[in-house]
């Protein structure tokens, strides 16, 4: 697979009308999150405490959604200037509810070719979103082109092997549908944890990786049945074309229904975390200089 599939997990229609049209189905997952997780941790404010702000950064939110990061940054530069866009119109009207007035600027943009001059920010957000685009070399060129000399790159993604009980739960009904060898791509094995480290090593001098290992527990089956389903967009185009989504999710609800009745609970272990790329600041700043001899 190459990094600029064209499929439904990077085509931009598919992706604006359906599967981010608006912020209902991102809701979801984010309130399973906040009431499921184990250890309980605040993961938008995890992710951008790992900079060490001044207060007055120019900041670049790409794919920002419906702003989950629009607080927070307007908490660590509040002396700065705040751009968020999103390809999903929807997505930009949810942002435009949350933003504050006068802080923060939303638009429609494109990650792959950004309306800015170069050298225009000192930090960029791209978090949760690089493995939606087409031609993911290209987004960070991009973003590359945009940051400042010495800005980051803030870039939050998955592990490749997180939440591997519903992969496993998913392959097992469809076999007992009929379709044992029935594989699952997630979307974010397009930009990981562990491939993203070696993409943005192409184009920064320094990469850091910061894991947060966590949990779910459900202890009923409803929330898990609604978190499955507000990822039916992406999910759905990987079923066999023999197999509904209804019929799909009824084997699913069996199965996670006994699994509770069982143990109490349903686990599901998540592996998210950051990723932080500079050419020379941030957490890289002292050893780059000492390697350059600017210091």
């Amino acid at each position: 697979m190459t990094m600029t599939d064209s499929d439904h997990r990077t085509d931009r229609e598919f992706l604006t009308k359906q599967a981010y049209a608006t912020d209902e189905h991102l809701s979801v997952r984010y309130r399973t999150h906040e009431l499921y997780s184990h250890p309980k941790i605040d993961f938008p404010r995890w992710v951008v405490d790992m900079l060490d702000w001044r207060g007055d950064e120019w900041v670049l939110d790409v794919g920002a959604g419906p702003g989950t990061y629009f607080d927070l940054i307007q908490e660590r530069a509040p002396n700065g200037m705040h751009v968020a866009g999103d390809l999903s119109y929807g997505m930009m009207q949810a942002a435009r509810e949350n933003s504050q007035a006068g802080y923060t600027q939303v638009l429609n943009l494109d990650v792959q070719n950004l309306p800015f001059p170069d050298q225009s920010f000192d930090v960029v957000l791209a978090n949760h979103m690089l493995y939606h685009v087409p031609d993911i070399a290209r987004a960070i060129q991009e973003i590359h082109r945009v940051l400042r000399p010495d800005g980051c790159l803030i870039a939050a993604t998955n592990s490749e092997h997180t939440m591997p009980e519903f992969d496993t739960l998913a392959r097992r009904a469809c076999t007992l549908l009929g379709y044992p060898k029935q594989e699952f791509k997630p979307v974010h094995v397009r930009f990981s944890l562990e491939n993203g480290l070696v993409l943005l090593g192409h184009y920064f001098r320094a990469v850091a990786r910061y894991d947060l290992p966590s949990a779910f527990h459900f202890p009923e089956v409803a929330p898990v049945l609604a978190y499955l389903n507000s990822t039916r967009a992406l999910r759905g185009p990987q079923l066999p074309d023999e197999v509904g989504w209804d019929e799909y999710m009824d084997v699913m609800e069996k199965q996670i229904t006994r699994l509770i009745r069982h143990f109490g609970e349903l686990q599901v272990h998540k592996l998210a975390g950051v990723l932080v790329a500079t050419n020379g600041g941030g957490f890289a700043r002292d050893y780059l200089q000492q390697l350059d001899g600017t210091e």
